[in-house]
């Protein structure tokens, strides 16, 4: 499991008190810089590969600024040239928020989809979700 703390801004809190449901995602997101650094190891937009096919996102629970936030994210699967993402974002010990996103592993020059190198998979497959789930019990 990958894990990000994040601090919530007074600008992502909206006109009834609670974090904006537009924050949510810009969370998921910020918390998958290690991932995609696996991909694209200089972060250059030019050699980017990681191009978002789907998301969802369940909202659980109010998430409240003036306190912390932390968003777990798992790998659910890992395909030929694609991988799923499955997100959680925590506050005080409440579930707030899940998501899940489909990722395709894509080549801009080409403009074509292409197979998940050998050692991101291994690296990846160090994050499975289920590798996580057998190891508690």
């Amino acid at each position: 499991m990958y894990e990000k703390m994040i601090e919530p801004r007074v600008s992502e809190t909206d006109g009834v008190g609670h974090i904006n449901n537009t924050t949510v995602p810009v969370w998921f997101e910020a918390a998958r810089n290690e991932i995609f650094k696996l991909f694209t190891p200089d972060h250059s937009f030019k050699n980017w590969k990681m191009i978002i096919l789907n998301m969802n996102v369940a909202y659980k629970s109010q998430i409240y600024f003036g306190q912390d936030v932390l968003v777990k994210t798992w790998v659910s699967r890992i395909g030929n040239s694609s991988l799923e993402l499955y997100e959680e974002i925590w506050q005080n010990d409440i579930l707030c928020a899940e998501g899940k996103v489909t990722y395709v592993n894509f080549n801009l020059e080409a403009q074509k989809a292409e197979r998940i190198s050998d050692s991101i998979r291994e690296e990846l497959g160090k994050h499975l979700l289920h590798n996580e789930t057998d190891e508690e019990g």
